[in-house]
């Protein structure tokens, strides 16, 4: 005890703070965010229900809800106050972002997955998808077969784009592609008619009706074309930060905490949490 005290009053006697000190020793993330007194936060502005601007413009959603857990365990790591700054994001810059360093934590709906584990990296489990298709209930589409010869939006440099291109050339269909940014893209493009259906995350399609003009003319059809387990995204080979996030999502599972956000968020889709999901939070659910 006497040994840490000695280290902490020679720290301060150095002109440096305890806290700034401490995540020094740390490195990386940790550092970054104890010497700016902000994390940065990067965001979706139309995953619902995970990350999206609310009326007035502020990123809301189930995502941003566990990574403000995050934010208290990194403001209790350091023992500071921190300030929150919010960074836009989509499909096409998201890893980018979180790989240079612009973002310390990126809150949305991504796909952990092998590739991008060579960039970037995960923290547990969050919620569970897979790629189904959106189109209009009178459109005569029922499944991946029936878009032969039909206009497909998707958005670029996503699981769903790889998984449709896959899809159809393994049934050897006819299918045009319209690349889009993001969801509203997407389905402003099939609201239009410029595209025949919309694929994406099959709970991302259900949100994107539910803010369309006339919901009931949406419908989410087909078998799921991959398996897309979404997780909030950090930096490679940052261990100290990971842990932080790790330990704070823990707590949220182990607490049933999870249970309440999860309610707030999907109970008005009409979305119960899929038994895979309810493991994945147990499994999340680590002992101290």
């Amino acid at each position: 005890m006497q040994l840490k005290k000695t280290f902490l009053t020679a720290i301060v006697a150095l002109g440096f703070s305890a806290p700034v000190a401490l995540a020094e020793a740390h490195g990386g993330t940790l550092a970054k965010i104890a010497s700016s007194g902000e994390i940065v936060i990067g965001h979706r502005e139309s995953s619902v229900p995970f990350a999206y601007l609310d009326e007035n413009q502020q990123p809301v959603g189930y995502s941003i809800d566990l990574c403000m857990k995050i934010v208290d365990a990194v403001a209790e790591e350091l023992d500071q106050e921190l300030t929150v700054r919010y960074v836009p994001v989509n499909p096409k810059t998201r890893i980018a972002l979180m790989a240079n360093g612009t973002i310390d934590l990126e809150c949305g709906s991504t796909t952990n997955n092998l590739t991008r584990q060579q960039q970037v990296e995960y923290l547990p489990v969050t919620f569970v998808t897979g790629t189904k298709i959106l189109t209009r209930k009178d459109s005569g589409i029922n499944s991946v077969a029936d878009l032969d010869g039909k206009v497909v939006a998707v958005a670029q440099g996503t699981t769903n784009e790889r998984a449709l291109l896959a899809a159809v050339e393994a049934a050897g269909l006819d299918v045009k592609i319209l690349p889009v940014r993001d969801i509203a893209e997407g389905m402003l493009s099939l609201e239009t008619d410029r595209v025949d259906a919309y694929t994406s995350d099959h709970i991302l399609l259900h949100g994107a009706v539910t803010k369309s003009k006339s919901p009931e003319d949406f419908v989410v059809v087909g078998d799921f074309l991959s398996f897309d387990p979404y997780a909030l995204m950090v930096r490679r080979d940052d261990s100290a930060f990971e842990l932080v996030g790790k330990k704070a999502l823990a707590e949220v599972f182990r607490s049933g905490e999870i249970n309440a956000i999860y309610a707030q968020w999907f109970d008005p889709l009409g979305v119960p949490a899929d038994p895979l999901l309810l493991a994945a939070f147990q499994l999340g659910a680590l002992p101290e």
